[in-house]
């Protein structure tokens, strides 16, 4: 059996557009790959809302996604892939961050994960970076809370895929083909969840590991 952790943010999570509540598990994408994929492999859920790829928040503790990176590839080893998707956070909540600025953190977690031993064989994990959905607007709700420019979230694939190269990780852009819910801007709605769990699991089919 393959392992796949799937380490990313409310949309992971699987946040519900407006109402803050959780998608049930075959809604939430990494639930949707594990029914696509079958019983050969197992999908890792580590979705969690407000995480950051390496910033800490003095409201909301352990949302640092560094910090807790190498235990929990650590508690799920062995990994055949590692699905990393976060940046939104970062750009959302530091209004003078930039998805170049996400991409660094990307970078972080990258190395904190080849630093491991957690991969199949005592090797580390292969990644796959995903570039999250690209923000067209948000809430009003949400712009209370978002002081950072949406607008700057379509850079995240020029600056992920150009991460990935750096780093030999794949690479995905969300945004071929998803995008966030109007109803808050930011999170996928149920439509979304299923077009991404499609076209990563046949991405997923396609590599080999």
């Amino acid at each position: 059996m393959k392992s796949i952790l799937c380490y990313g943010d409310s949309n992971t999570w699987g946040y519900i557009p407006g109402s803050g509540r959780r998608y049930p598990y075959h809604i939430r994408w990494p639930g949707q790959i594990q029914s696509l994929l079958g019983s050969n492999f197992r999908v890792i859920e580590e979705g969690l809302s407000g995480r950051y790829t390496v910033w800490d928040e003095p409201f909301r503790p352990g949302r640092n996604g560094a910090a807790l990176l190498q235990p929990l590839l650590e508690s799920h080893n062995p990994l055949n892939l590692l699905i990393l998707m976060l940046g939104t956070n970062d750009i959302l909540h530091f209004k003078d961050n930039t998805p170049y600025d996400a991409a660094r953190g990307i970078a972080v977690l990258i190395d904190i994960a080849r630093r491991t031993q957690t991969g199949s064989h005592g090797k580390p994990p292969p990644v796959l970076l995903v570039a999250p959905p690209v923000i067209e607007k948000l809430s009003e709700t949400l712009k209370l809370k978002c002081h950072g420019d949406f607008n700057k979230s379509s850079d995240f694939a020029g600056h992920y895929q150009e991460t990935a190269k750096e780093k030999n990780c794949y690479f995905f852009n969300a945004a071929e083909v998803c995008k966030p819910s109007l109803v808050d801007g930011v999170h996928l709605d149920a439509d979304g969840h299923g077009r991404m769990a499609r076209a990563v699991a046949d991405f997923v089919r396609s590599l080999d590991i």
